[in-house]
């Protein structure tokens, strides 16, 4: 008989997620939140984000980031799907994807017939339409805390940020040296800060993890969080995560060269490892059976309703968001991804990719550095 596919490891929402980092933070500043990571108390917080760091991957390779590797204080689990902009929607709101309407990469707008892409924010949308719920730094804000977000200087404006960074000043800031100097100005004018890092996803997409162009910038990493750590004020803490994991692909099912996958299917968003596909009326059942026959022992195949019911998006989804999730879900595991090399070139022709529900992509760490 063949070995029974893998169990998905759903996120661990409510009590160790990217979701229960925000509150907890809020808590250790004497701010209203929930504690669920029990954090200790703190006049100055700087949260360090690093794009595609996954606690897995680190644990694979702690040479690379000896200072890191050496203050771990836990994991967390990033949220379905385990990807750059639901994340950020998680840790901007403290709230699960099935409540911030983040729930993909690319997905379909209810009534339109067009798919959105939560990345790179096209086509245009009203980023606080898309994203209603209030952000954590709005709530600072109120509370009469400046969070600043040091990060690259096009990310000001985009949609994206104006989605999941609202109540936030952002600083300019694009070389390495850049950052850690902002980090260091921003925290004596104020008790919260975030900085981002995102090369280390980018060389595991274009080079796979744990290759030499991967391991140097999780070299620059750790670096730069020991700089960042040198420069914190007295009383100050450095909490260090990331967004998301990754796996690298060795079995690419191309929807674009399989038109039985193509059969009834309208539009397909999400992403290679987390698809949503979007059906014609009627032909969700048709096309329900024939993914999960064409993808069986390769990717969990579900219909919206059990994918919600599974909790993957959270305990609840809201009602308005539910036409964002495709009539069909389906998440690869092992080194499988569903590619469409004609729609998607460039994300086609990747090695690293990271969305699904498997610990090597939910898992991320937890450093925390105190002085």
């Amino acid at each position: 008989m063949p070995p029974a596919a893998p169990v998905p490891y759903v996120p661990a929402y409510g009590t160790a997620s990217l979701a229960d980092l925000p509150g907890s933070l809020l808590a250790s500043l004497g701010l209203p939140g929930a504690a669920r990571l029990a954090l200790e108390p703190a006049a100055r917080v700087c949260l360090f984000l690093v794009d595609g760091l996954g606690a897995e991957l680190l644990a694979a390779h702690p040479g690379a980031a000896p200072f890191l590797s050496a203050h771990l204080r836990g994991t967390l689990t990033a949220g379905f799907p385990s990807s750059t902009p639901i994340s950020l929607a998680t840790l901007g709101t403290g709230a699960p994807p099935g409540e911030h309407g983040m729930l993909g990469s690319q997905l379909a707008v209810p009534g339109e017939g067009r798919l959105f892409n939560c990345l790179r924010w096209v086509p245009p949308v009203d980023p606080e339409v898309w994203q209603p719920l209030p952000t954590v730094y709005e709530r600072m804000a109120a509370a009469g805390v400046e969070p600043v977000y040091v990060a690259p200087a096009w990310f000001d404006g985009t949609g994206l940020t104006r989605a999941v960074y609202r109540g936030m000043r952002h600083w300019a800031a694009d070389s390495v040296d850049e950052r850690v100097e902002a980090v260091r100005r921003a925290l004596r004018e104020t008790s919260f800060v975030t900085v981002y890092y995102g090369e280390v996803d980018r060389a595991g997409h274009f080079h796979g993890w744990g290759g030499g162009e991967w391991l140097e910038q999780v070299a620059v990493v750790d670096r730069m969080a020991e700089r960042i750590a040198e420069a914190l004020p007295p009383g100050a803490v450095l909490y260090v995560t990331a967004d998301h994991g990754m796996v690298n692909a060795s079995d690419k099912v191309d929807v674009d060269l399989r038109p039985d996958l193509r059969e009834g299917v309208l539009m397909l968003g999400g992403e290679a490892r987390a698809r949503h596909v979007y059906t014609s009326p009627g032909a969700a059942g048709a096309v329900l059976e024939t993914w999960r026959e064409v993808l069986r022992g390769r990717a969990w195949v579900v219909t919206r309703e059990e994918a919600v019911a599974a909790g993957w998006f959270g305990r609840r989804v809201r009602r308005e968001w539910l036409g964002r999730i495709g009539d069909v879900v389906a998440v690869p595991y092992g080194e499988c991804v569903i590619v469409a090399s004609a729609g998607e070139p460039v994300e086609s022709s990747m090695i690293g990719y990271h969305g699904s529900l498997t610990s090597a992509e939910q898992n991320v760490p937890l450093a925390e550095i105190r002085r």
